[in-house]
C-alpha cells in the first residue's frame, strides 16, 4: 500500500523529500498494531492526543498537516481504481475507511496560525539589526579571530534580503546573473532587478519564476552590493563559482547559513529572540505597503499567488493608518476637515 502511494505521489512530480516525510507520518500511526484496513476514526484521534500530550505538545498546524497527510493515504487506498477496498475485503472481510472528518479534524478557522509573535520589524529594529551585523566585523578583528570577511558577507546578505523582500532559499541560490538592469531606472546600474528563478512552489510543480524590481527607497542597496562584489567576495576565491553569495569554501552560502547570519545579529542587537529571518520579508512587505506601493505590486514583488496570503504578512503602523484615514476624510469633507479636526 505504501509502495503504491508512493509511486501515485512520485507520478504526480513531488518531490522525494515531499514524498518520505508522508511515508514516515503514515508509519508513525502503526504505533496502534493495527493495519491500514482496520484503521478507525478512534486509532486517528489517539494519535493525534497523543501528539498533544508531554512536554513538547505539537502545534495545530503541524497536527492539521499530519491529519491531512494521513486523510490523502486513505482516499488512495479508497480509490476504486487502485483495487484496495476489493483486496481487502477477499482476504480480511475488512476494508479501508476514513479515520478524520469534520468532527474528530483540527478545523481551518483562520488564515494564519504561525507563532503570534513572528511580526515586522519596525524602522528602528531594521536599523539596529543592519547596525549590529556592520559591527561585527570589526569586532572579530579587534579579538584577532577568523571570520571578519564572511561576517562582510553576512550584512550584505542580511540587506539584500530585506532590501529585495526573499525568502531564504531564494537567496541561497541567487546567482551573479539574477541581478540586472532595469532600463526604466538606469540609477540602479547594475542593480535595477533581482531574478529569482527559484521561488517556492507548489506541490508537484516547478519553482516559481520572478523579477523583483528595486525600489527607490532601498536604492542604498546599490551601494551594499556593489562594495559586496567587487570587495568582498573576490577576496573569497570564488573562482568561477556562480553564486552570489559564496561561502569560505568556495560553496554556495546555505539557507542554514543565513538564518544563522541573522541570529547573530539579532542577538548582538538585543532584539526579540522570537524574530527570524521571515520576518524582514514581513517588514518590506509592510514597508512597500507603508510607502504607498498598490497591493497588486507588492504581491507580485514577493511572489504570493494570493492578495490574501501577502495580506498575511503585512502589519502596517498605526501612523500609516492615520494618515490614511485622515486622507479619506480630508477627501469626504474637504474644508470642513480643519474645522473637524
Amino acid at each position: 500500500m505504501k509502495d503504491g502511494w508512493a509511486r501515485q505521489q512520485a507520478a504526480r512530480f513531488l518531490r522525494v523529500s515531499t514524498i518520505g516525510p508522508r511515508l514516515r507520518v503514515v508509519q508513525r500511526i502503526e504505533f496502534t498494531g493495527l493495519y491500514p484496513w482496520q484503521w478507525t476514526p478512534a486509532e486517528g484521534e489517539a494519535f493525534i492526543a497523543e501528539l498533544r500530550g508531554g512536554s513538547s505538545p505539537v502545534l495545530m498546524s503541524t497536527a492539521r498537516g499530519y491529519e491531512v497527510i494521513i486523510t490523502l493515504f486513505m482516499e488512495y487506498l479508497l480509490d476504486r481504481r487502485y483495487g484496495w477496498v476489493e483486496e481487502c475485503l477477499s482476504r480480511f472481510g475488512d476494508t479501508p475507511r476514513a479515520v478524520f472528518h469534520e468532527g474528530n479534524s483540527v478545523l481551518h478557522t483562520v488564515e494564519y496560525e504561525g507563532d503570534p509573535r513572528r511580526r515586522p520589524l519596525t524602522y528602528d529594529e531594521v536599523q539596529a539589526l543592519f547596525d549590529a551585523a556592520d559591527a561585527r566585523p570589526q569586532r572579530i578583528r579587534g579579538q584577532g579571530r577568523k571570520g571578519a570577511l564572511t561576517a562582510l558577507r553576512d550584512a550584505a546578505v542580511l540587506k539584500t534580503v530585506y532590501a529585495f523582500g526573499t525568502r531564504r532559499t531564494e537567496s541561497s541560490r541567487v546567482d551573479l546573473v539574477d541581478l540586472r538592469r532595469n532600463r526604466k531606472a538606469p540609477r540602479f546600474g547594475g542593480y535595477g532587478s533581482m531574478m529569482v528563478r527559484f521561488g517556492k512552489s507548489s506541490k508537484g510543480a516547478p519553482p516559481k519564476r520572478r523579477t523583483v524590481l528595486l525600489v527607490p527607497e532601498m536604492d542604498w542597496v546599490v551601494d551594499v552590493l556593489d562594495d559586496y562584489i567587487t570587495q568582498v567576495r573576490p577576496q573569497l576565491s570564488p573562482g568561477a563559482h556562480p553564486a552570489l553569495w559564496v561561502s569560505e569554501r568556495v560553496g554556495r552560502l546555505s539557507p542554514r547559513s543565513i538564518n544563522e547570519a541573522f541570529v547573530a545579529a539579532r542577538q548582538d542587537a538585543g532584539l526579540d529572540e522570537s524574530l527570524d529571518l521571515c520576518c524582514l520579508r514581513h517588514s518590506y512587505i509592510t514597508h512597500l505597503t507603508e510607502f504607498g506601493y498598490p497591493a497588486r505590486f507588492v504581491q507580485e514583488q514577493v511572489g504570493h499567488s494570493h492578495a490574501a496570503t501577502t495580506a498575511i504578512y503585512m502589519s502596517v503602523s498605526n501612523e500609516y493608518r492615520t494618515a490614511l484615514l485622515e486622507a479619506s476624510m480630508r477627501k469626504r469633507l474637504g474644508e470642513d476637515w480643519d474645522v473637524v479636526s
